[in-house]
C-alpha cells in the first residue's frame, strides 16, 4: 500500500510542476505562438521581434492579452505534467531494475522520457489546439482579424462541430514528435547536470538545504528547458501552423509543413518565436523542476 501511495504522490508532484510552468511561462508562450502564426505566412513578417509583439499585445489588449488561452493551458499542463513526471519516474524505475545506482544512464533516461512524451502527446494535443487558437485572437491591427471564440470551451465545441472529433486532434503528429524528442533532451540534460553538481557538492557544507536545492533546480531545469526547445522548436512551429489552420485541405504532415515554411521564410521561419521561446524556457522549466522537487520532498518521496 505504501508503494502505491508513493506512485500517487509522484503524479501529484508532477501536477504542481505543470501549474508552475504555466504561471511563469504562458505570457512568453503567447508571444511565441503569435510570431509562429503571423511571421511565417505568405504576407511576410508582421512583428519585428518578440519584444515588438509583446508590446503590441500590451498596447491593444493589456496584460490579459498575454494570458489569453491560459485556462486550457492550466488544465492541460496540470494533467500533462502529472502524467509526464509520474510516467517518467515509474518507467525509469522499471528499466533500471536491479542495476546499481551509479549515475544517470542514457539508455534508461531516453526511452523513459520518450515513452512519457508519447503518452502525454495525446492529452496535450487537444488542449494546445484550443490554447493556440485562443492566443492568435486579438485586436491588433497588425494582423488579420481571426475568427473569434468566446472562451476555450466555445473554441473546443466549434472545432468539433466544424471539423469533427478528429479536428480536435489536429497537429497530433507534430505534437508527438515534439514531446518525444523534447522530453528525451530535457531529462538527459537535467539528470546529468543534477548528478554532476550533486557529486561536486558531496563533501561540501552546501550539500543540503532548501536554498541549495532550489539553486540546483533552477540551474538544471532552466538549462534543460533551453536545450529541449532549441532542439524541437521547428516541430513546434509546424504544430502551431497546423493547429491554427482549420481548413480541412490544409497540410497536416509536419515535415511537409516545415519544408513549405523553409521555402517561404528560410531557416529563420522554421525557428519563428525563438527569442521568446528561449527566454521562456529557462524560468518556466526552472519553476517546473523546483516545484517538482520541492513537492516530492514535502510528500516524502526520496530522489535517486
Amino acid at each position: 500500500m505504501g508503494e502505491g501511495l508513493g506512485v500517487y504522490k509522484e503524479y501529484v508532484a508532477g501536477m504542481m510542476a505543470g501549474l508552475a510552468t504555466v504561471a511563469v511561462g504562458h505570457p512568453f508562450d503567447t508571444v511565441k505562438v503569435k510570431l509562429q502564426k503571423h511571421n511565417t505566412d505568405v504576407q511576410g513578417l508582421r512583428y519585428k521581434n518578440g519584444l515588438h509583439c509583446a508590446s503590441r499585445i500590451l498596447q491593444t489588449e493589456g496584460v490579459k492579452g498575454l494570458y489569453r488561452g491560459a485556462t486550457s493551458s492550466f488544465l492541460g499542463m496540470a494533467f500533462e505534467s502529472s502524467l509526464m513526471f509520474g510516467i517518467y519516474s515509474q518507467a525509469k524505475l522499471f528499466l533500471r531494475g536491479t542495476l546499481p545506482d551509479d549515475g544517470p544512464r542514457p539508455e534508461i533516461i531516453v526511452p523513459s522520457a520518450m515513452f512519457g512524451g508519447a503518452i502525454i502527446s495525446f492529452v496535450l494535443c487537444p488542449t494546445e489546439l484550443v490554447k493556440c487558437r485562443m492566443q492568435i485572437q486579438g485586436t491588433d491591427s497588425f494582423v488579420p482579424n481571426i475568427r473569434r471564440y468566446n472562451s476555450p470551451l466555445d473554441c473546443a465545441v466549434q472545432t468539433v462541430k466544424n471539423e469533427g472529433v478528429t479536428g480536435i486532434f489536429r497537429g497530433g503528429s507534430a505534437t508527438l514528435l515534439r514531446e518525444c524528442v523534447g522530453n528525451a533532451v530535457f531529462f538527459t540534460v537535467y539528470e546529468h547536470l543534477r548528478y554532476h553538481i550533486r557529486l561536486k557538492l558531496e563533501n561540501s557544507k552546501l550539500k543540503d538545504g532548501y536554498l541549495v536545492d532550489m539553486g540546483i533546480g533552477v540551474f538544471t531545469g532552466g538549462l534543460g528547458g533551453m536545450a529541449c526547445w532549441s532542439a524541437v522548436l521547428p516541430f513546434d512551429v509546424a504544430k502551431t501552423i497546423i493547429q491554427t489552420s482549420p481548413d480541412k485541405p490544409t497540410e497536416t504532415n509536419p515535415l511537409k509543413v516545415l519544408r513549405s515554411i523553409h521555402k517561404r521564410a528560410g531557416l529563420k521561419g522554421c525557428y519563428a518565436g525563438l527569442g521568446p521561446t528561449i527566454v521562456r524556457a529557462f524560468p518556466a522549466n526552472a519553476a517546473a523542476i523546483v516545484a517538482w522537487e520541492f513537492s516530492m520532498k514535502m510528500l516524502g518521496i526520496k530522489r535517486d
